[in-house]
């Protein structure tokens, strides 16, 4: 996957974001969030060599068609985490089940599938690029943060891309930073 599909993504988002109908809590899109990530953390989930030292761009759309399930909610998200100084970018779809309180601060765990424009394979033992094992990986993310009023809200995001171990090669890659999030 090339930046330039990633790039079509956050157009894409971004026009659905403005689009007629998306203003307003029966639109599509119910919030935008993004920020910025510290690309491929060590000594969290994925304990192998350190990729680089860029940052991710990270930008998301939270979707509104959703169900509630043990006192939160499930809807879908679709984003992108964009990585500086030639690191591995990537595009995902999840389920994303959310818990809010009535102090503002929520929580939000989620399961889905990403693709990246990383390496797959360990193809030199000097190589910067991790070696992912496939193209396509399961993303888990992880946030926790405080809504302010019915709109705005500002969060610490994790996210944990793998192949969890269908591949030989899973070295793993884990971002973690901060985002600001809109709702409509």
């Amino acid at each position: 996957m090339s930046h330039r599909i990633v790039l079509r993504l956050l157009a894409c988002l971004a026009l659905v974001g403005v689009g007629p109908g998306a203003v307003h809590a029966e639109g599509l899109v119910r919030e935008i969030r993004g920020g910025v990530l510290a690309h491929d953390v060590s000594n969290l989930w994925s304990g192998f060599r350190t990729e680089n030292d860029a940052v991710a761009i990270n930008i998301e759309a939270l979707l509104s068609p959703s169900f509630r399930l043990l006192g939160g909610t499930i809807r879908p998200a679709i984003g992108a985490s964009i990585a500086t100084e030639g690191g591995t970018s990537n595009a995902y779809l999840d389920a994303r089940w959310e818990f809010e309180t009535p102090t503002g601060i929520f929580f939000s765990l989620g399961l889905g599938g990403t693709v990246h424009n990383g390496e797959t394979k360990l193809l030199a033992p000097n190589q910067t690029d991790k070696a992912l094992g496939s193209r396509v990986l399961f993303h888990i993310p992880v946030e926790i943060g405080y809504r302010f009023d019915s709109h705005n809200s500002l969060s610490i995001y994790f996210e944990h891309m793998s192949n969890a171990g269908t591949r030989d090669e899973n070295e793993g890659l884990d971002r973690l930073g901060a985002r600001y999030g809109y709702r409509f």
